[in-house]
């Protein structure tokens, strides 16, 4: 069974920053080699859920979104199962909660949209005060 649990969400002022992780469980080191690629979203009150990056097992490539380049770095752990957000310079509208998503059988997911996703986790908190 394929579970993703993430953690690292809180409250900071405007200017701090937060690191988030995603831990993920239930795929087999076969398909880490063909390709996982997990993702972060967010979705703050009243508003759609937004991709923001994500990143292949297959081999370490990333993607993001124009509105977090420069702030938010996208990194995996040596054993592939935990995905992290470092979140800098954080802002009052990156409040939201945030969600790591897993695809596979895939070496890159070019349109962080929801539907190219498999898996999700049920998320954390970020709320950043002004």
């Amino acid at each position: 069974e394929v579970q993703l649990v993430e953690s690292g969400g809180g409250s900071v002022q405007a200017g701090g920053s937060l690191r988030l992780s995603c831990l993920v469980s239930g795929f087999t080191d076969y398909d880490y080699t063909k390709g996982i690629v997990t993702g972060w979203f967010r979705q703050a009150p009243g508003k759609e859920r937004e991709g923001l990056s994500c990143i292949s097992s297959y081999d370490g490539s990333t993607n993001y979104a124009d509105s977090v380049k420069g702030r938010f770095t996208i990194a995996s752990g040596s054993a592939k199962t935990a995905v992290y957000l470092q979140m800098n310079n954080l802002k009052p509208e990156d409040t939201a909660v945030y969600y790591c998503a897993v695809t596979y059988g895939t070496q890159m997911v070019v349109e962080l949209e929801e539907n190219e996703f498999d898996y999700w986790g049920k998320g954390t908190l970020v709320i950043v005060s002004s």
